[in-house]
C-alpha cells in the first residue's frame, strides 16, 4: 500500500487543501439532507462569506496590508452582474432611470457574472496601482477612502443603482451548492497562489519590505497582481451574493460587511487560507448564536429592555480577545500541514 501511494508523497502535499475542503463539503451534504429552510440560507451565506475572506486574505494575508476596502469591489460586482442578469421588464420596473442601451441587454448568469466580476477587476486594476506604493497606515487608510467612494458613488449613481433605495426584481441564481462549487474551488486557487512565485515573493515583502527590495522584488507589482486578483475572487462572491438576496442596497456593502469579513479573517489567522476557513466558521457560529438568543430574549420580553446590538458586541468582543491573546488567530497563520510519522 505504501509503494502504491508513494510513500504519502502525494497525500503530504495535498493535505492542507483536503482538510479544508472535504469537511466543508461534507457540511454542505449534512445541511442539504437535513437541514431546513434557515439552516440552508445561512449555510449559503457562510459559503458567500468564505468566498469574500478567501479574496481578502489572498492579498492582505500574503502582503501584511490590511484593506478595509474590498468590499467595494463585491458591491461593484454585484451590480455590475444585474445590468446583465436582469431582464427587460425587471429592469423596467427596479430601474426606471437606467440608461437605454442597457434595458434590452440580457446575458445567462454565468456569462453575467464574470462581467460583473472582469467589472470590478478593471476598476482594481486602474486604482490599485497607486494605493499599492503605499504601507502601513497609509495604505489602510487610503483602502477605507476606496469604500468611502465607491459608497458615494453607488448612492447617488441612481441610473444604475437607483440611488440609496433598495433594488428588487434580481432573479435568484445562487443556490446552495453554487456557493459551496466556488468557495471549494476559491480555496483551491487561494493555496495554489500562496505557494506561486508570486505568493513567495509577496509574502517576503511582508516580512521585511527592504530586504525583499534588495533581492531583485518589485514590491509594488506584486502587490498590485495580488490586488487585483483579490478584486475578482471578492467580485464573485457580491454575484453570487446579490443572485441569492435579490434585493439591496448600497448600505449592503459598506461598514458592517466590511467589518464581518475583516472579523472572520483576523480570528481565524490572515496568515492562512486554513485561517480564512476556520474564521468563517467560527464567527458565522458566534454570529448566528448570539442572534438566536437575542431574538430570543427579545420575543420572550424577559427583559425591560430591548435587547439589540448584541451580536456586534459579541464579535467585537471575540476580536479583542483574539488579538491579545492570540494576535495571530486561531490558526497563527498556519496551514494543517500532514507530519510525516518518524520510523
Amino acid at each position: 500500500m505504501e509503494r502504491l501511494l508513494g510513500n504519502g508523497e502525494w497525500l503530504r502535499k495535498a493535505w492542507p487543501v483536503l482538510v479544508l475542503v472535504v469537511p466543508l463539503f461534507v457540511l454542505a451534504l449534512l445541511v442539504d439532507r437535513f437541514g431546513g429552510v434557515v439552516t440552508q440560507r445561512i449555510v449559503t451565506v457562510m459559503f458567500i462569506n468564505l468566498i469574500l475572506v478567501l479574496g481578502l486574505q489572498m492579498f492582505s494575508g500574503n502582503s501584511g496590508v490590511l484593506s478595509f476596502g474590498h468590499i467595494a469591489f463585491m458591491g461593484i460586482g454585484a451590480y455590475g452582474s444585474i445590468l446583465f442578469s436582469m431582464s427587460p421588464q425587471a429592469k423596467g420596473l427596479a430601474l426606471r432611470q437606467l440608461y437605454d442601451v442597457l434595458i434590452p441587454v440580457h446575458f445567462p448568469f454565468l456569462p453575467s457574472l464574470l462581467i460583473g466580476a472582469l467589472i470590478a477587476t478593471l476598476i482594481a486594476a486602474l486604482v490599485g496601482f497607486p494605493l499599492m506604493r503605499l504601507s502601513g497606515a497609509g495604505a489602510v487608510i487610503a483602502t477605507f477612502a476606496l469604500l468611502v467612494i465607491n459608497h458615494v458613488v453607488s448612492i447617488n449613481w441612481e441610473e444604475v443603482t437607483n440611488g440609496a433605495r433598495t433594488i428588487f426584481g434580481v432573479d435568484q441564481y445562487t443556490t446552495l451548492w453554487t456557493a459551496v462549487a466556488w468557495a471549494l474551488f476559491f480555496v483551491i486557487v487561494a493555496y495554489w497562489f500562496k505557494e506561486t512565485a508570486l505568493g513567495l515573493k509577496l509574502r517576503a515583502s511582508r516580512e521585511d519590505e527592504q530586504a525583499a527590495a534588495s533581492i531583485g522584488i518589485n514590491i509594488v507589482q506584486v502587490r498590485w497582481v495580488a490586488f487585483v486578483l483579490s478584486a475578482f475572487v471578492t467580485a464573485v462572491a457580491g454575484v453570487l451574493w446579490a443572485h441569492f438576496i435579490t434585493s439591496f442596497s448600497p448600505v449592503a456593502f459598506y461598514l458592517t460587511q466590511t467589518f464581518l469579513i475583516v472579523a472572520m479573517l483576523v480570528i481565524g489567522g490572515s496568515g492562512s487560507v486554513a485561517g480564512a476557513v476556520v474564521g468563517t466558521v467560527v464567527v458565522t457560529l458566534i454570529f448566528e448564536g448570539v442572534r438566536s438568543v437575542e431574538n430570543a430574549v427579545n420575543m420572550a420580553q424577559l427583559l425591560p429592555f430591548s435587547l439589540s446590538g448584541l451580536t456586534q458586541i459579541s464579535l467585537s468582543i471575540a476580536m479583542i480577545l483574539i488579538l491579545i491573546f492570540r494576535s495571530a488567530g486561531i490558526t497563527r497563520g498556519q496551514e494543517f500541514m500532514w507530519k510525516k510519522k518518524n520510523r
